[in-house]
């Protein structure tokens, strides 16, 4: 056999073995609570839409205005082909809703969050004689932003234990580099808590030290307007660097960057995802603004409302026999199963209720804490969280 192909049975069987083998499931309908998933109607618990946006009549309007008025492609990256009018106005909507927390703040429209956290972090480390702070439980995303700075630019990584301020401070006060730069999740994407960005703004500011902040889970939905954990912390330094994404509860695509204008302008010079990829979408940015507009109206604030009412809800009534829920406030609600064959038929089951919860396991999360990684929208009810309950409990009776 080809060695190539020996390899990858291998592989493959090795990870059947362990219960680790992922499979696409075709969606034939519409983001939303309710999805047809290869021919079956589920309710979905699955989705990071967290304010029901992305299937907004406003929003799809948006698209085809946008296209309209600027095309569907960039051409190339704007460096090449220039920067679309449609980038500019968003670039300064984004900016204006961390005005108050980052002191002239400039903001950088970008494809995905994964790049904007790999565009950033390596110009930041391009600076050199650098020394990289990561909280374990920071996104792939992050992971691999510092992999590869620590590879061109030869960046010092230190991982700290979860939300552990006091082993940062002592790693940071043994350290003589001349640049640190502290990066954390606000909303930790598989357990759904906060980092303390208060008082790690504190932490940045007494090191000299910057404070990378990747706000995926919070922006739109933390904070009186919707902007993200660092309104709803009402922090402000000269010292943060804002990541917020825009295809989770802005319902759209996209991430963006905002940070003082140099370090914006830094990225022109040296971040290789925004220099050699093509740009987004300016249809996409014209409908971004359209759905920034929406969450700072009074229809957004009702649906931020219902959301934490739902979350509420849950945690209210969520108890069960032998799994833990982990402590959260985000609408990321984890369930602890533990093993990976377990939680996968405890999938399985709820499908047969007609209920979509994919199974999260290692490595995307620690070994032996598989969950379910529930997740709410706005356009849920009570009632879709009740038979989910419901059919945990039935579940949890059932399976050995």
């Amino acid at each position: 056999m080809n060695p190539w192909l020996k390899a990858l049975d291998e592989a493959n069987t090795s990870l059947q073995e362990q219960g680790l083998v992922r499979r696409l499931k075709l969606r034939n309908s519409p983001n939303g609570p309710s999805l047809n998933i290869e021919g079956e109607e589920l309710l979905s618990f699955a989705s990071n839409d967290y304010l029901g946006l992305s299937n907004h009549p406003i929003l799809k309007q948006a698209l085809a205005e946008g296209s309209n008025l600027y095309g569907v492609g960039s051409g190339a990256s704007a460096l090449i082909s220039g920067h679309s009018l449609a980038h500019q106005i968003l670039e300064t909507k984004l900016a204006q809703t961390q005005k108050s927390h980052i002191p002239d703040v400039n903001a950088c429209f970008i494809n995905t969050g994964f790049m904007a956290n790999m565009a950033m972090i390596g110009a930041l480390a391009s600076l050199g004689d650098v020394s990289i702070y990561s909280d374990e439980l920071n996104h792939a995303s992050i992971i691999d932003g510092i992999r590869m700075a620590k590879a061109q630019s030869k960046a010092n990584v230190f991982v700290y234990p979860h939300n552990d301020l006091h082993a940062l401070e002592k790693l940071l006060q043994q350290d003589v580099s001349l640049h640190k730069l502290i990066v954390t999740d606000s909303v930790f994407s598989m357990d759904g808590d906060f980092a303390p960005l208060s008082k790690l703004v504190s932490i940045a500011e007494q090191n000299n030290a910057i404070l990378y902040v990747d706000d995926a889970h919070g922006f739109g939905i933390f904070g009186e307007n919707g902007y993200g954990s660092l309104e709803h912390f009402n922090v402000c330094s000269p010292n943060v660097i804002y990541m917020g994404t825009l295809g989770k509860a802005v319902g759209v695509s996209g991430a963006f960057l905002a940070a003082n204008k140099i370090w914006i302008d830094w990225l022109v010079q040296k971040a290789r995802p925004v220099i050699y990829s093509t740009s987004p979408s300016p249809a996409i940015a014209h409908t971004v603004l359209k759905s920034i507009d929406l969450i700072n109206s009074p229809e957004g604030e009702v649906r931020r409302k219902k959301l934490f009412e739902l979350i509420d809800f849950w945690k209210s009534n969520a108890q069960f026999k032998k799994w833990s829920c982990l402590p959260s406030d985000s609408a990321i609600q984890p369930l602890i199963i533990g093993d990976n064959n377990s939680v996968l038929q405890l999938s399985e089951q709820l499908k047969l209720s007609n209920i979509w919860v994919p199974a999260i396991r290692p490595p995307t999360v620690p070994k032996n804490t598989a969950r379910l990684r529930i997740t709410f929208n706005a356009d849920h009810t009570k009632s879709d969280i009740e038979k989910l309950i419901v059919a945990i409990r039935t579940a949890e009776d059932q399976l050995k």
